[in-house]
């Protein structure tokens, strides 16, 4: 058959699409069998109340009804704060036997007694409440149910499957990139073949088939080894994703068989898809390109598709326009600055061809090589395009999402230090209650100790002593994590992350908080602090909340925050906490002789011998007289801002430089493979050159130009990319009231152009010499 001896002729040319597809399809496979292990976690064995044979479990979840169309329906949220179980249900638990408590914590209780007999009294006790509280009794792995954070496997889970789902989503995109150029470039090249097809009696249907037959062999041979390699891919890809962080320790590949026929198919597919466009190109070829003979390209580009990337350029940019001025805080999101480059990245390599030649002749190279570089260039539109457009690729996928990480995160981190106004940080995993609660009347019923109006003290732990008697400490605020729920516009539940404060006036002098009305020194136990993003947001309405641990209450809103980067959470008093809140941060403010310098070292060191903390630096803890205190660690502001509010998180840069190396991949096997079939195909161009005087040293430098300045326009139009959307960005987070700096990884764009074109002039050289050989 023709295209079984076109594939035997032409392999060297196809070999890039075969590449391209084998590596896209492992990929594919790999990241498939990855994600078939997300979908569930392991079943874990009970821990905190291994020992017990039922446990009984308060309340953990909050369910409200909402608005779903002309009909009600029920949300369900997980509570920050579990509701302890009740003392008067506890003490009959402990008349059925032993009673096991994990400290001071109250939210489940292990008891070890026949089941029926503790789900009899669970019920009398629930009954004479006539409140609707919920308490649970679990028996069997369903314990599990009470261990800290039980849904931390399937969290971490989630981190893995937008991981290995946006590296397939990567993948995928610069696969059909790749392999669709290949193909369009390989029928440039085969413009007299095609004509001269024609000449002898082929219609333009046959050279379709032709074209379409030799990419369906290199589809199925390409994807049946990408199958191949995925399989073996797929065990070596969890073990990197653990020892990077992004995975958890337990998580391994199974045995799915789905991944490999979604890879499969897609692979075919995408070989299919991409040369489909490019035989409908073939089939318009008529019989008179067989006596074509030009060196300058002419009909680069259709009408199609100066419209097609035309819209899609006014698309992109009006999307970027349209987020920014409707949702800014959207562009903050992973999602959103992974997606939308791709948009922008498609249309330019779209009009490549149309941008090359104005680019090309606002160039001046010196001598008659760079003369002969730069009018090659020019005139080969095609080949230039083809060399630039994977490196268009490369360079704008770097610039955008290693480059709106990184000023997202800078964003933050200069948002946090612009917050903090403390001088030292104390934190400890448990330093205290934060709003001490006792149970009263009816099951589940709470109610706050301390003068309804001010906020709830500290429970008498001497921490807070500790800290505010070193010599130099000006004032001590003591502080937790909550939450707080807010139904909005009746059919949504929105949890809002919460601070919960002792001392709202403490508080104020030792933090900057971004406030665009009223105050917050007024918080007391019947007000909130909200900020820009609730529906409810004017100072003096009042809003109807639920707190972390499920009470209702209505709150009167005394300060509002402004948006930010999404790290302005609502602020409520510690007797608003819940139930179970802990302290887990104490900000220090020093007095004015004692703020900076050695002065502020002497107090750091008298607050660490007082309490008995570490240095930031991830010290075990002192023996200074902390006691119980022993995890309690003391950090200047600076060494606390740098651990928890660092630029990027090292999981963030590595699963974005895992995408890039993909894209990488993808454009050196692009590069190689244009060049190699360009410079076997200017053979008689070269020996013109020779001809005329040109010695091999000067056609090596010539190509190798060619080569260099095809890279320096994707880089280029990559970096436009680039800049456009950063900028966005930028507006965006200005709009937010967020810093709005530009970080541009240059040394990670300087890394991907470096490598296309050391990968382009290398392989451009190798031709020549190969040709020389001949």
């Amino acid at each position: 058959m023709m295209f079984l001896a076109s594939l035997r002729t032409r392999w060297a040319g196809l070999l890039g699409a075969f590449v391209a597809v084998a590596l896209g399809v492992a990929l594919i496979a790999a990241m498939g069998l990855g994600l078939a292990s997300t979908f569930s976690a392991p079943e874990r064995e009970p821990v905190r109340f291994a020992a017990s044979p039922v446990v009984v479990m308060g309340q953990k979840t909050l369910t409200v009804p909402v608005r779903r169309g002309p009909d009600t329906g029920h949300v369900t949220k997980l509570l920050a704060h579990p509701q302890p179980v009740d003392i008067e249900l506890l003490r009959e638990l402990r008349r059925l036997g032993p009673v096991q408590l994990d400290g001071a914590k109250r939210d489940a209780v292990g008891v070890n007694a026949p089941i029926e007999d503790v789900r009899e009294v669970v019920r009398e006790a629930v009954g004479a409440a006539r409140a609707g509280v919920r308490v649970q009794v679990l028996t069997g792995d369903d314990r599990r149910l009470a261990d800290p954070e039980p849904g931390r496997d399937a969290e971490a889970l989630v981190a893995v499957n937008s991981f290995l789902g946006t590296a397939g989503g990567v993948s995928a995109f610069v696969s059909v990139f790749v392999t669709a150029s290949t193909f369009a470039f390989v029928v440039a090249l085969r413009r007299r073949e095609f004509g001269l097809l024609r000449m002898a009696g082929a219609t333009p249907g046959q050279v379709r088939r032709m074209l379409l037959a030799e990419a369906l062999a290199v589809g199925v041979a390409a994807s049946g080894v990408g199958c191949v390699l995925g399989a073996w891919g797929a065990p070596v890809l969890a073990r990197a994703l653990v020892d990077a962080e992004i995975a958890p320790e337990w998580f391994g590949v199974g045995g799915a068989v789905w991944p490999f026929h979604l890879a499969f198919w897609v692979g075919v597919s995408v070989a299919f898809t991409g040369a489909w466009i490019a035989s409908r190109r073939a089939g318009r070829i008529g019989p008179v390109e067989a006596l074509r003979d030009a060196s300058v390209d002419t009909g680069v580009m259709p009408w199609s598709r100066r419209i097609v990337g035309g819209v899609l350029l006014a698309v992109g940019v009006g999307m970027l326009g349209w987020t920014v001025g409707t949702d800014p805080s959207a562009l903050l999101k992973r999602k959103t600055y992974t997606t939308q480059p791709m948009i922008l990245i498609i249309a330019l390599a779209a009009l490549t061809p149309l941008l090359v030649r104005p680019a090309l002749r606002a160039v001046r190279l010196p001598g008659a090589v760079g003369l002969l570089v730069r009018e090659n260039s020019a005139a080969s539109v095609r080949r230039t395009a083809a060399v630039a457009a994977p490196v268009l690729v490369t360079v704008a996928l770097a610039g955008s999402l290693l480059g709106s990480a990184e000023t997202v995160g800078e964003a933050r981190a200069a948002e946090a230090r612009g917050r903090m106004g403390a001088e030292l940080v104390v934190t400890g995993d448990d330093l205290g209650p934060l709003g001490p609660l006792e149970p009263l009347g009816p099951l589940g019923s709470l109610r706050p100790l301390g003068p309804l109006g001010k906020a709830g003290p500290l429970e008498k732990t001497g921490l807070l002593e500790k800290v505010g008697g070193v010599d130099g400490v000006a004032v001590a605020a003591s502080s937790g994590s909550t939450a707080v729920f807010v139904r909005e516009e009746g059919t949504a539940l929105i949890r809002s992350d919460a601070r919960a404060v002792s001392d709202a006036s403490a508080f104020a002098s030792v933090s900057r908080l971004p406030v665009v009305a009223g105050d917050v020194r007024d918080l007391d136990d019947r007000s909130i602090v909200v900020n820009e993003e609730w529906e409810r947001r004017r100072v003096g309405e009042r809003v109807d909340v639920w707190l972390g641990d499920g009470r209702p209450a209505r709150l009167r809103i005394v300060a509002v925050l402004a948006r930010g980067t999404g790290d302005s959470g609502a602020y409520v008093t510690a007797a608003n906490a819940g139930a179970g809140a802990r302290v887990d941060r104490i900000d220090v403010g020093l007095r004015e002789g004692a703020a900076a310098g050695a002065e502020r070292e002497v107090a750091a060191g008298a607050l660490r011998a007082r309490v008995g903390g570490g240095d930031g630096g991830g010290g075990d803890g002192g023996d200074g007289g902390g006691g119980d205190d022993g995890d309690v660690r003391v950090w200047s502001a600076e060494e606390w801002l740098a651990d928890t509010h660092p630029a990027t998180k090292p999981q963030t840069r590595l699963g974005l430089m895992v995408l890039l190396g993909i894209a990488l991949v993808y454009t050196v096997i692009s590069l190689a493979g244009t060049l190699l079939m360009t410079t076997s195909v200017r053979g008689p161009e070269l020996r013109s050159l020779r001809m005329a005087g040109a010695t091999w040293g000067q056609v090596r430098l010539v190509i190798a130009g060619e080569a260099l300045l095809a890279v320096a326009v994707g880089t280029a139009l990559g970096l436009a990319v680039t800049l456009l959307n950063l900028g966005t960005l930028s507006a965006g987070l200005a709009r937010l009231s967020a810093p709005a700096g530009v970080a541009v990884p240059w040394g990670m764009v300087g890394v991907a152009a470096g490598v296309c074109a050391v990968v382009g002039a290398g392989v451009g050289v190798a031709g020549v010499m190969g040709l020389r050989r001949r």
